[in-house]
């Protein structure tokens, strides 16, 4: 029966992978995620349901629109194969509780958030604003890296998300310029999704992948260091490690002291 889950939560999450495409491409053009219904983005034809099969649809038309032959961005398969990938691995390591909603919920939010920083270097206000309220009002449910109880849930989210854009504050204003306050903002909602002390782990370990990849792009000559880097999928990709093995690690290196 489990492996029967995991393969249902993989066609599950290439279905929602499909969707967050569709979130990614029209979120920033402050276009209706709903309405009009999918379509070519060159020749405008409607999809039908045939062109719209996560994965499938894109390999059986060779990544080429069926009826202009436009090229498709790779960009919508791989959400789609990493959602699907990132879903079925959550029902493995959590199964059926509300955890697994819960992280599902964060993954799909963080896919959003990554893709778009990396194609416009933007983390909108749409998407963070309403995650915060969300965030909030997940502290309610026992979470495996919150507290216990209620009332030290919501204040660990609180502080959490209070030290994370604060951290970030501070940064972007000693920076001048050099960090944007889409990163600020996401820092309180990841300090909301992660809590206290988890925060902490989570802008550090955001910090390093960021600084490590900055630094291999400039050795191989793909950037400069006076070239800005998107640091929204840093942040996303620390708050899901965070979420997934935080606690694990901390009480970890709490053992070692």
């Amino acid at each position: 029966m489990e492996i029967l889950g995991v393969f249902l939560f993989a066609l599950l999450g290439l279905a929602v992978g499909s969707f967050l495409n569709v979130c990614i491409d029209r979120l920033p053009k402050n276009e209706s995620i709903v309405n009009p219904p999918s379509h070519c983005s060159v020749c405008q034809h409607r999809l039908a349901v045939r062109d719209l099969i996560p994965v499938f649809s894109y390999l059986r038309l060779r990544g080429r629109c069926r009826y202009c032959q436009a090229s498709i961005p790779w960009k919508l398969l791989w959400v789609e194969l990493a959602t699907g990938l990132i879903f079925a691995f959550l029902y493995w390591y959590y199964g059926l509780s509300p955890a697994l909603g819960i992280m599902a919920f964060y993954a799909c939010l963080f896919i959003i958030i990554s893709v778009i920083d990396l194609e416009h270097g933007l983390i909108l206000n749409k998407v963070v604003y309403p995650s915060m309220v969300v965030a909030l009002l997940l502290a309610l449910i026992p979470q495996p890296w919150l507290a216990e109880r209620l009332v030290d849930r919501v204040a660990n989210v609180a502080l959490g998300g209070g030290i994370g854009f604060g951290i970030f504050f501070l940064i972007a204003i000693a920076s001048r310029g050099g960090m944007g306050w889409g990163d600020v903002k996401l820092a309180g909602l990841i300090g909301l999704a992660t809590g206290f002390p988890l925060v902490f782990f989570s802008v550090i370990l955001g910090a390093i992948l960021g600084a490590v990849v900055a630094v291999a792009l400039v050795v191989a000559k793909k950037r400069t260091f006076k070239e800005t880097l998107p640091f929204g999928p840093f942040l996303a990709l620390a708050a899901v490690v965070t979420l997934l093995w935080g606690s694990n690690i901390l009480n970890w290196y709490l053992g070692l002291m």
